[in-house]
C-alpha cells in the first residue's frame, strides 16, 4: 500500500502526539475535568479578609427578601486554592434604628465531602432601606486558627409577598416564608415553606410539628380555588414543610395560610368563606 507525503506526515504526527501524552508509569491519557461546583450558581458577592476571599453565590446572583438558598467559598489569598476544611457558622444581623435583631438561618455544612463548596439558607423578613441594613457576619476554623468576616447584604422589597411576620394567638412571634416552586406550573406543583418562631432578638429555631393550611385562590377570576392541594406538614424534626400546590391557569394567585398546631388549633389566619374572600396571612405568585 502506497502513501503520500502528507499522509505519511499526518500519521507520524499522531503518533508523536499519543506518545507524547504517555508517562513511563501509566499508558494512560489523563483527562482533567473542569471544576463544576458552582454550576448553576452565579456570585453574589466577595467578601475579604487579610488571608481569604469568600463567594457568596445563589441561583439568582442576589439576595432577596424571605428565603434564600446561599452557597459559599473560601479562597486562600497566598495559595490562591479553595479551602476544604473550614468549619463554618454565620449570623444575619439587622440593624435597624433602635434595635438590632437577627433571622431564621440555618447551619453552614458542605455541600461534597470532597469539595469546597459549602451550603445554608437566611431567610430575610424585612428589606433594608436608607438608614436599616442587613449584614452578614461569617466566622470560621481552619485547623486550629479562627478567621471572620462581615459584608453588608441587599435586601431589596419585593412585589410580590414571600415571607409573613406575625404574633400568633398563644403570644409567640412567627416567620412563614415560601420556598418552592420557584418557577410554578400549570399543575399539582410541589410546595415546601418554612415556619420558625422568634425565641429571642437573635434566636430563630424551626417550629416543629405544625400544619400549613393552603387555599390557593384568583381574586381577579372570582375567587376560585383549586382542587389536589396538599398541606404542608414535616417529614422530620428540624425540616421544612412540604405540600403541594394545585394551580389551574397561569395568572395571579393568593396562597392563603392557616397555621395551625398539632391539636389543631388555629395560631393564625382564616378559612375563606363568602364573606371572608382572604386570609390574613398569605403568599403570591403570578406566573
Amino acid at each position: 500500500m502506497k502513501f503520500s507525503f502528507k499522509t505519511l506526515f499526518a500519521l507520524l504526527a499522531m503518533a508523536f502526539l499519543v506518545i507524547s501524552c504517555r508517562t513511563s508509569d501509566d499508558d494512560s491519557i489523563e483527562i482533567v475535568k473542569p471544576n463544576t461546583e458552582i454550576e448553576g450558581l452565579l456570585k453574589i458577592k466577595e467578601v475579604t479578609n487579610d488571608t481569604h476571599i469568600i463567594e457568596l453565590y445563589s441561583k439568582s446572583g442576589a439576595t432577596n427578601l424571605g428565603y434564600n438558598d446561599i452557597k459559599l467559598r473560601i479562597k486562600n489569598k497566598s495559595t490562591n486554592q479553595y479551602e476544604k476544611n473550614a468549619t463554618i457558622t454565620w449570623k444575619p444581623i439587622m440593624h435597624m434604628t433602635s434595635m438590632m435583631h437577627s433571622s431564621p438561618n440555618s447551619a453552614v455544612q458542605k455541600v461534597n465531602s470532597d469539595g469546597s463548596l459549602y451550603s445554608g439558607y437566611i431567610v430575610f423578613q424585612m428589606p433594608g432601606n436608607a438608614t436599616e441594613y442587613w449584614d452578614l457576619k461569617i466566622d470560621y476554623m481552619i485547623g486550629s486558627n479562627s478567621y471572620n468576616a462581615t459584608t453588608v447584604i441587599n435586601v431589596p422589597v419585593e412585589t410580590k409577598k414571600t415571607v409573613n411576620v406575625f404574633l400568633g394567638s398563644d403570644g409567640v412571634k412567627y416567620i412563614v416564608a415560601y420556598i418552592e416552586p420557584k418557577s410554578p406550573k400549570v399543575a399539582v406543583n410541589d410546595l415546601t415553606v418554612g415556619v420558625w418562631k422568634m425565641q429571642d432578638m437573635m434566636t430563630f429555631p424551626v417550629v416543629d410539628g405544625y400544619t400549613v393550611k393552603v387555599d390557593p385562590r384568583m381574586p381577579g377570576m372570582g375567587n376560585h380555588s383549586s382542587p389536589n392541594n396538599v398541606h404542608p406538614t414535616q417529614t422530620a424534626a428540624g425540616k421544612l414543610y412540604t405540600g403541594k400546590l394545585a394551580l389551574t391557569m397561569t395568572g395571579y394567585w393568593k396562597i392563603n395560610l392557616q397555621l395551625t398546631k398539632a391539636d389543631g388549633t388555629v395560631v393564625k389566619g382564616e378559612e375563606i368563606t363568602d364573606g371572608n374572600p382572604a386570609s390574613s396571612i398569605f403568599f403570591e405568585v403570578e406566573f
